[in-house]
């Protein structure tokens, strides 16, 4: 039996499994985003890691003769994909970080997806929106605002300055399009190829931003630069968004969306132990009111 045929064969993980790997290390990402702050300058940093994850990628499609998109369409969906969740999403997650946002509260933020999901399902994908839904959309929505509203504009230690929180949440409404898009256009695509051209995609508001507001800096003797940019590339931008692509393909998008509730906690709980990042009462209660209403919003 060729290797082909045994990895037709060979048991798939249930979603739930797969799923449940992707959310620490979706996690990993709002620390790796401050980890490399102070080291590296931020579109500079996502255009090395896209230009390195993608060109690993393109080569292993090649070793592994994975067929590349048939279309010029199909080369347009990956893409406006990559723009959209690599480029748009990333992009807007380390700016904010580097210019002084929590890495919690990107997290929160982030984790509000599958809310704006919600609101979106109908316009965008003609499904209704259930009473449950729609109750846990605005529980979500109280959270989220117990957490912003007490530091939202203040500076120093736990503050919320504001632009960064809407360059923040523009990057989360990007990524859900994107992921919408991909459910919607990246149907059959082979997920080495398909999201190598998306690498592509993401590099386009990524060199523009760059060119338009950095210098290039990347620490090169830094420790903290190499650690952030080794584990962005293998661990955040093959494993995770490949685990996420499989999820999609798979037409797990809503299982996802559920378990993405745990993304703040995870990620607040990793940034206080290596950077001593630390929430008030009132903003642990906002993020467990939202993380509530997500669970609600998604049993929906």
């Amino acid at each position: 039996m060729s290797s082909a045929d045994s990895a037709v064969h060979r048991p798939a993980l249930p979603s739930s499994v797969l799923a449940a790997l992707f959310v620490p290390l979706w996690s990993t990402g709002f620390v790796t985003a401050r980890l490399v702050a102070p080291h590296a300058e931020p579109l500079t940093f996502l255009g090395l890691r896209f230009v390195a994850a993608g060109l690993l990628l393109g080569v292993y499609a090649l070793w592994s003769g994975a067929s590349w998109p048939q279309s010029g369409r199909a080369w347009l969906d990956a893409l406006v994909a990559g723009l959209l969740i690599h480029g748009l999403y990333l992009g807007g997650v380390f700016w904010a970080v580097s210019h002084g946002l929590p890495s919690g509260i990107s997290a929160l933020i982030a984790g509000l997806q599958p809310l704006l999901t919600g609101l979106l399902s109908r316009p965008l994908l003609g499904e209704e929106v259930s009473r449950r839904r729609a109750l846990g959309i605005v529980i979500g929505a109280a959270g989220a605002g117990l957490t912003l509203i007490p530091k939202l504009g203040a500076s120093g230690e736990g503050g919320i300055p504001l632009v960064p929180l809407l360059v923040c949440l523009g990057g989360m409404v990007a990524i859900t399009l994107g992921t919408i898009w991909q459910k919607r256009r990246g149907r059959g695509a082979d997920l080495a190829t398909n999201t190598a051209v998306q690498y592509a995609g993401a590099m386009v508001p990524i060199v523009i931003g760059g060119l338009a507001t950095e210098s290039g800096h990347f620490d090169w003797a830094s420790v903290a630069a190499w650690t952030g940019l080794a584990w962005s590339v293998f661990g955040m931008s093959i494993g995770a968004i490949l685990l996420l692509m499989v999820l999609i393909k798979r037409g797990a998008v809503a299982q996802v969306a559920a378990l993405l509730y745990l993304v703040p906690g995870v990620s607040a709980l990793m940034a206080w132990g290596m950077f001593g990042e630390a929430l008030t009462p009132i903003q642990i209660a906002g993020l467990a009111i939202a993380a509530l209403g997500v669970a609600v919003a998604n049993k929906g």
